[in-house]
């Protein structure tokens, strides 16, 4: 038990270590690097979670090093060279149960060092240049830095915007005020009128 502490605390410098790993190399080739490696690294997030048979060939003790290795350098061949290395070195390791805590030190890292927020807007139809900066000036005021907006198209939400960033998130869409308006008229307990 008295270990335990030292063992977190390896666990972070591990986190950081591969965090500072990527935004470096990324960072040396620009901005528009950086902001690729961080695109894709949410979607290898988001294909670990979701996928148990990945999640048991990166965490298998019966797979060697050599074997998990070769597995990553399989799925992740498309991905940005920089960030398959690390992945692939990752798997080698089984450190890929840190994978979600090195994706938000890399997004820190982004925020911390290039002063950038990089915010992801999702509407029904494509954002016009026009929207697209109105958006961009008044998100970068309200977070006093500079903005990157990722655009994703969701013709489910019917209208309106969501907007997140940094964990936060600000849903003004159709479906979620219609949502709200459900939840507020099957609470009320009059069932007439004021």
């Amino acid at each position: 038990v008295a270990s335990m502490p030292h063992n977190r605390l390896l666990v972070k410098e591990e986190i950081a270590t591969y965090a500072e790993t990527l935004f470096s190399a990324a960072s040396a080739e620009g901005q528009e690097r950086v902001l690729t490696v961080r695109d894709q690294l949410e979607q290898v997030v988001f294909l670990y979670r979701g996928n148990a048979d990945l999640r048991d060939a990166f965490d298998e003790i019966a797979y060697t090093a050599e074997q998990r290795r070769t597995i990553a350098q399989g799925v992740f061949e498309g991905f940005d060279p920089l960030l398959a290395s690390v992945l692939s070195v990752m798997a080698e390791r089984q450190d890929f149960s840190e994978l979600s805590q090195i994706n938000n030190a890399f997004a820190a890292l982004i925020d911390e060092r290039l002063g950038l927020a990089v915010v992801d807007v999702t509407t029904v139809v494509e954002l016009d240049d026009e929207l697209r900066t109105l958006i961009s000036e008044k998100v970068a005021a309200d977070l006093g830095k500079s903005v990157v907006l990722r655009e994703h198209v969701d013709p489910s939400i019917l209208g309106g915007i969501i907007m997140s960033t940094q964990g936060k998130r600000i849903d003004a869409s159709i479906v979620s005020k219609l949502e709200q308006a459900r939840t507020v008229l099957s609470e009320s307990n009059d069932g007439g009128e004021c």
